[in-house]
């Protein structure tokens, strides 16, 4: 319905602007008749020229440069077709004028030309190409606005998809050795076997539930990582001292879900795990005005650069971060045992997708 609103102002500003000049030209070549006499008759035959006029415009930008641009009839035909479409809109035109316009409206007060006069045939012409024109300028321009905007919708669901992809990035080996050590706590009658339960149970349920939206309380996300450790925990006993500090200023801070788990699950996988003797973990989470910091350091084996795998969890996050914030830095060092990672962000820096 809109789109039919929008073509039929189009033809009514064209009728009035086709009349006006009209009744311009009128009123310097016909002082027989009134102001309001040419007004009421430019306005007719404005509406009785936009008959041929409409009909050759919407074959031309409907039919014709649509089946000759997916190359479905051959260029001879189509011209053919198209020289028959013009001949005779430009005759249905030529008619009009010569009786009906001519005769009823200006009482032949005018001299009707021959109806193929060259010289009128060709103005009739040059009148089509306009309308047709402006008509088929307008399509390529809204056909270029939706182009666009599908563009951006496709683009908008791809970044969506991928930063969905990257939250749900839980290592497999992480679950596979979790649900181990609950099998041997179970056969154990381990009084820790519920906790563990109800722990991976907390982490699954916020990766398939939780984490989906755009943004989550910071709590949450700092509930997920206590249950993390906590569950890696387990694996590593008395070989792993872990150290998990926090200081935040308020309650009220949001989060890109899932952002901060990737930076621990590496510390545990590529570092802890890794290593030949005692390891530890230090983890200190500042928040203060909106600006967090995040410091996570681990034994790991000495290495020239970052371990290829341990750079996996790293890009994961560099680029969250991308796709969700502007103000960020993201920093990691190896030096001798240890590995440690930087990150900053304005939490109030979010970016629009």
């Amino acid at each position: 319905m809109k789109r039919i609103l929008l073509h039929a102002a189009f033809w009514i500003a064209y009728l009035l602007i086709f009349a006006w000049n009209g009744f311009l030209w009128d009123r310097a070549a016909s002082p027989r008749f009134s102001d309001s006499q040419l007004i009421t008759i430019n306005i007719q035959t404005a509406f009785l020229h936009l008959i041929p006029q409409i009909l050759f415009a919407y074959y031309l930008v409907y039919f014709a440069i649509p089946e000759f641009v997916k190359g479905e009839i051959k260029l001879i035909y189509s011209l053919c077709i198209f020289i028959a479409v013009i001949g005779v809109c430009a005759v249905m035109d030529r008619s009009i004028t010569n009786y009906i316009i001519l005769p009823y409206f200006y009482n032949d007060y005018v001299g009707a030309k021959p109806l193929l006069d060259p010289k009128r045939i060709f103005i009739v012409i040059l009148f089509f190409s306009f309308s047709s024109g402006v008509i088929l300028i307008i399509k390529l321009v809204r056909t270029q606005l939706a182009a666009k905007e599908k563009e951006k919708v496709l683009i908008k669901q791809k970044l969506e998809t991928e930063l969905l992809f990257l939250r749900n990035q839980i290592n497999p080996h992480f679950l596979m050795n979790t649900l181990n050590n609950i099998f041997a706590l179970a056969r154990k009658k381990s009084d820790d076997t519920p906790e563990v339960v109800m722990r991976l149970s907390e982490l699954m349920r916020f990766v398939l539930y939780e984490s989906n939206g755009e943004f989550i309380k910071l709590n949450e996300e700092i509930g997920l990582l206590e249950d993390y450790i906590a569950l890696e925990t387990i694996r590593y006993n008395e070989r792993l001292s872990i150290n998990f500090e926090k200081n935040i200023d308020s309650d009220g801070y949001n989060i890109t879900p899932m952002l901060l788990l990737p930076l621990i699950e590496n510390a545990f996988k590529h570092g802890v795990s890794e290593t030949r003797f005692e390891s530890y973990i230090f983890i200190s989470l500042q928040v203060r005005n909106g600006y967090l910091q995040l410091l996570v350091e681990n034994t790991s084996e000495p290495v020239n650069s970052a371990t290829p795998a341990a750079s996996i969890g790293l890009k994961n996050v560099k680029r969250q971060l991308e796709l969700t914030y502007h103000d960020y830095r993201l920093n990691y060092q190896q030096r001798e045992n240890i590995f440690r990672v930087d990150l900053f962000v304005n939490l109030n820096s979010h970016v629009k997708i």
